[in-house]
């Protein structure tokens, strides 16, 4: 029995009150547990950036920003193509097709089924996508093209969504992740951590994402954007903070991968991002994001191997 099973958020507040040795030698015991030490390689690709409608504090997409961000349409299904091999022949077994945006257009949508399906018939490579609030029409559609994985984020927790969007309700991402789960599509579902919340809007995100039990949880760490509400952010969240709320994720999600994903480089030191994975990561988005840089996959490899962690094949 897991000896965290019964307890209340007032119980994982207590948690992080540990010191950090002490709470990963917790969060670590518990990974292993649960996994072996390969740890699983997703790249990303922006197939349409910028312009978006909804109102995220957080992003530089947003029409309501004034980040100055190179925003282009949907791109041609080739490139996507020849980016996917790219991305494989780098390491990654994922590779996930992300556009800006509430949801496609009707014409958008079309091309995307084609980028799925070009994806999805590479060897070696898994075909995910984040396309945003889509309907059930559309989850049936993208399962039959190709869709193993789909990435829908909550962000933040309930009680602190509208400090950051107005634009959609929180049970609206909840909806979404539940549909495509009910056809069969694994759930990539994360968050993003440094915007100001507190650390029970941190322990409400994590049990949040216990409900919803999805195979991912990519871990997000606000990068400040110019031009976003949130640029003068950098001094929300510091490096042990951000350790000890992986340790608390893991504690709390003990089967699902959790993913570095974008902010690492900017708001970890090297050292930090290496103790993270023995805090509890077991999945990282290589290369670049959707309109900031990340690391190399070669770089990544060589962080895995100085804690005894290789990349899955």
């Amino acid at each position: 029995m897991n000896e965290f099973e019964n307890y209340t958020k007032a119980d994982y507040l207590k948690l992080y009150e540990k010191p950090l040795d002490e709470l990963i030698e917790i969060s670590n015991r518990i990974t292993k547990e649960n996994f072996d030490n390969t740890v699983e390689a997703c790249s990303i690709i922006s197939a349409k950036t910028g312009a978006c409608g909804e109102n995220c504090k957080y992003c530089s997409q947003s029409k309501h920003n004034h980040a100055q961000i190179e925003c282009h349409p949907l791109l041609d299904v080739e490139t996507v193509k020849k980016a996917a091999i790219s991305a494989r022949d780098n390491g990654a077994t994922r590779f996930c097709i992300v556009t800006s945006g509430r949801v496609p257009t009707d014409s958008d949508f079309e091309k995307i089924l084609e980028m799925i399906k070009e994806v999805a018939s590479i060897d070696g490579i898994h075909c995910c996508a984040s396309l945003g609030l889509l309907s059930e029409e559309q989850v049936k559609q993208i399962k039959e093209a190709g869709v193993e994985r789909y990435n829908h984020n909550i962000n933040t927790s309930e009680n602190y969504h509208e400090k950051i969007c107005t634009t959609h309700r929180f049970q609206d991402r909840v909806n979404t992740v539940k549909m495509i789960q009910k056809y069969g599509i694994e759930a990539c579902c994360g968050v993003i951590i440094g915007m100001g919340e507190t650390r029970e809007d941190r322990i409400d995100m994590a049990l949040s994402l216990q409900k919803l039990n999805p195979k991912t949880v990519p871990i997000n760490f606000l990068n400040p954007i110019k031009g976003t509400p949130l640029e003068g952010y950098e001094d929300k969240i510091d490096e042990e903070e951000i350790l000890k709320t992986i340790c608390i994720f893991r504690i709390i999600l003990p089967h699902a991968l959790l993913r570095y994903a974008g902010g690492r480089t900017t708001r970890l030191s090297k050292e930090n991002q290496k103790t993270g994975l023995l805090a509890g990561i077991n999945s990282v988005l290589v290369g670049n994001y959707l309109t900031t840089t990340g690391s190399t996959s070669k770089e990544d490899k060589e962080m895995l191997q100085e804690v005894d962690m290789v990349m899955a094949v």
